[in-house]
């Protein structure tokens, strides 16, 4: 068996180490499966708790159909654009960014309607070309309104070349190596037209990000680059104007002396006084609040007459404009599972900076994860040799249940991205092998056990030794036991009044249920003794609390004796055989006593030997003399306090040259606790030293005041005690 365990416990070891080998491969490589049950997992860390949205100084102002419907189809007049940006510079925006590019000129303006009409009639009045050539440009009146406020305007990265160039409107500052290598990369750029960008204070990317793998947007980058400039993203420029900071700092792995696999790995940005965590490509991770209606302002109410009254919702606040109709297609899902505008994107970076929110994966998590799978596989390593596929899989379950718990905790207390998931599957991949490849095994040691052992165990034992089968011990074993012999009153004389085939009946049906009882309650039968069971408690495996178990199945075992007489199950009332009943009696001990495989070497039982069982026998045959069915000796009594005992003297029982106190059950711990029983016992114990000591009036009055207050069941106790007293054997009945 040991041999087997050992072979056991080699072959999980060997899945163990090749399974983190076979992870540490595919945690090298991050395959897009890790990475998307990464991303489902941080996005419900989201759900449960979104982040925090105090009122902000950061608005949306919003194309959307109301204003499409008042205004006219997108695009708009730029002169039109230029009064929206004029009213909120009016009304004391801080900064107002623009989530659009102006790429063309503008095909409302009056010269390009000028070349159109000219284009398809070229007789029209020359004094109305002048007229109409003499109306300012939009593209210039829009440029003209950028000067005047506090703006910013975007351009789009794109993965193809184009002509056009972004201007560069900040500086920046390096700690430590050059970040372009590690940077979001565009090729090109779609640019808003050069008169709005130089007339603008800002110039950003409005592009969310640079390659995305999913609908839901997680990441955003900051920063990205054609590989000669940096530019900034629009929440970033819009916060950079908004503080009056003209430099960006960006920190890479290599500051200060630091070490990177990847030289130039963004660290942190830096705008003003914010400092932001990205990932090593200066991307922000995400943290969402809730997109909410009061957010936003229609850019309909901005443009109507009562915009006024809107000035305490946009003074000395942060002003995205974008859209969200329907038909302009810049809508985007979030990881609270909303649908949003794109420009509620750049307003969430700019709450999560001001708010300081941040959610991050520092460098070392990696190698954490990985510990964390290492640890979780050595401990299902240690675990699985040991129990079952169940138990080991509730193990896993709490191992598991551990792992989210720390990786909430980091989420929550600190906004690190700490993923248990990888660890949870490497544990899995171990528990699901380990328990195929030992499955046969296993079978083969509950067939050895089962084959061994089944012709004296029960069963409820032997299931626990085929799941446990390094718990046996074989061979003579000294244990404490709990000892019961049951014998069936009267069996001479129903035996003369029965048919053998009938005898054999009666025995069955009487057993039957007894024995149920008894496996019931974790005993072992030892061997059936013509009209007597004899069982024990405690062997071969631990049974806790076995004495107590030993004596709720003698009550039982009365109850269902009870039962079966009422019923007649036995037939003997109506055959009028001259029988009444059956009736039983138990006696039972607890003590050391040897336990093992005895017999000869062809044949053998596993059985019990000892004093103490000697003397549980004995009690059971006083059981007859003293007129109750379940006798119990006092260092029973003593380990099982909570049942109702009385005690019936100190008997001298047969082979023994000294008494032994032996008491009656009489009942469980509900009954130990009634009214009734406590009176009883307060005089039964009076009643006990009385005829200890030989009074012999007093012990009959005490006898008689017992007798009268006991329940109607004790009358053969208290009568058997009577007739011992008038018999004057109080010496051998009460030493």
């Amino acid at each position: 068996m040991k041999r087997i365990f050992r072979r056991k416990t080699f072959q999980i070891a060997l899945i163990a180490a090749n399974v983190l080998l076979a992870a540490w491969i595919v945690r090298s490589y991050d395959f897009e499966f890790l990475n998307s049950a990464r991303n489902v997992l941080f996005d419900q860390y989201q759900r449960l708790k979104p982040r925090s949205a105090p009122p902000l100084p950061v608005r949306i102002i919003d194309i959307d159909e109301e204003s499409i419907q008042a205004l006219g189809q997108w695009p708009w007049p730029r002169n039109r654009v230029a009064q929206l940006v004029d009213r909120l510079a009016e009304l004391g925006a801080a900064t107002i960014a623009f989530d659009i590019v102006f790429s063309e000129p503008d095909r409302t303006s009056p010269v390009a309607l000028l070349d159109s009409l000219f284009a398809s009639n070229s007789n029209m009045d020359s004094e109305l070309r002048k007229k109409l050539e003499a109306f300012p440009d939009n593209d210039q009146v829009l440029a003209q309104s950028l000067k005047n406020a506090s703006t910013v305007v975007g351009f789009f990265g794109a993965t193809e070349q184009h002509d056009g160039s972004p201007r560069q409107s900040a500086g920046y500052v390096f700690a430590g190596d050059d970040p372009k290598s590690s940077l979001v990369y565009m090729k090109g750029a779609i640019t808003s037209l050069q008169v709005l960008q130089d007339s603008a204070t800002g110039v950003a990317s409005v592009s969310l990000t640079g390659g995305r793998t999913s609908d839901v947007i997680r990441r955003v980058p900051l920063f990205i680059t054609d590989g000669t400039n940096i530019f900034p993203t629009l929440s970033m420029e819009a916060l950079r104007v908004a503080t009056g900071a003209s430099t960006f700092l960006l920190k890479t792995t290599t500051a200060s002396g630091e070490t990177s696999w990847g030289a130039g790995g963004v660290v942190v940005s830096k705008v003003a006084d914010f400092v932001i965590p990205t990932t090593a490509s200066g991307e922000i991770q995400l943290y969402y609040g809730y997109d909410k209606p009061e957010d936003y302002l229609s850019a309909s109410l901005l443009l109507g007459d009562a915009y006024r009254d809107l000035a305490p919702l946009v003074e000395g606040n942060i002003i995205f404009i974008g859209t969200s109709a329907i038909g302009l297609s810049d809508l985007r899902v979030t990881a609270l599972g909303q649908t949003v505008p794109g420009v509620s994107l750049h307003a969430q970076i700019v709450k999560q900076i001001l708010t300081g929110s941040f959610l991050q994966r520092p460098d070392w998590v990696d190698g954490a994860e990985m510990v964390m799978a290492v640890a979780v596989t050595l401990l299902m390593m240690g675990v699985l040799p040991f129990t079952g596929a169940f138990v080991s899989a509730l193990f896993g379950a709490a191992c598991s249940s551990f792992l989210l718990a720390i990786s909430w905790i980091a989420f929550d207390r600190f906004g690190i991205l700490l993923e248990p998931i990888f660890a949870m599957a490497t544990g899995a991949v171990v528990y699901v092998v380990s328990v195929t490849l030992t499955f046969a095994a296993t079978e083969r040691e509950k067939r050895f056990v089962r084959s061994a052992f089944q012709q004296y165990l029960a069963p409820s034992l032997l299931k626990k030794l085929e799941a446990s089968p390094e718990d046996l011990v074989l061979g003579g074993e000294i244990r404490e036991i709990t000892m019961m012999f049951l014998d069936i009153r009267g069996f001479t004389g129903i035996s003369e009044k029965l048919r053998p085939d009938e005898l054999v009946a009666f025995v069955n049906q009487l057993f039957s249920p007894l024995s149920d009882i008894i496996q019931r309650n974790d005993g072992v039968i030892d061997k059936y003794i013509g009209d007597s069971i004899m069982a024990f408690w405690n062997a071969p495996l631990d049974v806790a609390d076995h004495q107590r178990k030993a004596c709720l199945a003698a009550l039982e075992m009365l109850d269902a004796v009870e039962a079966l007489n009422r019923d007649d199950r036995f037939g003997f009332r109506s055959n009028s055989i001259g029988i009444k009943e059956a009736r039983i009696g138990i006696g039972i001990n607890a003590g050391e006593a040897c336990v093992g495989n005895m017999g000869s070497s062809s044949r053998f039982n596993y059985s019990v030997v000892g004093d103490t069982v000697n003397i549980a026998a004995r009690i059971e045959t006083e059981t007859k003399e003293m007129g109750w069915p379940v006798l119990v000796s006092a260092a029973t009594v003593e380990a099982v306090p909570e049942l109702a005992f009385l005690s019936v003297g100190n008997l001298l029982l047969k082979g023994k040259s000294r008494g032994i106190e032996l008491y009656a059950l009489i009942g469980n711990e509900s009954y130990k606790s009634s009214d009734e029983f406590k009176n009883l016992q307060e005089h039964h114990g009076h009643l006990v030293r009385l005829i200890g000591d030989r009074h012999g009036k007093q012990t009959s009055e005490a006898l008689a005041k017992c007798s009268k207050i006991a329940p109607t069941r004790l009358a053969p106790l208290y009568k058997a005690l009577e007739n011992r007293i008038e018999e004057r054997k109080l010496s051998r009945v009460f030493d």
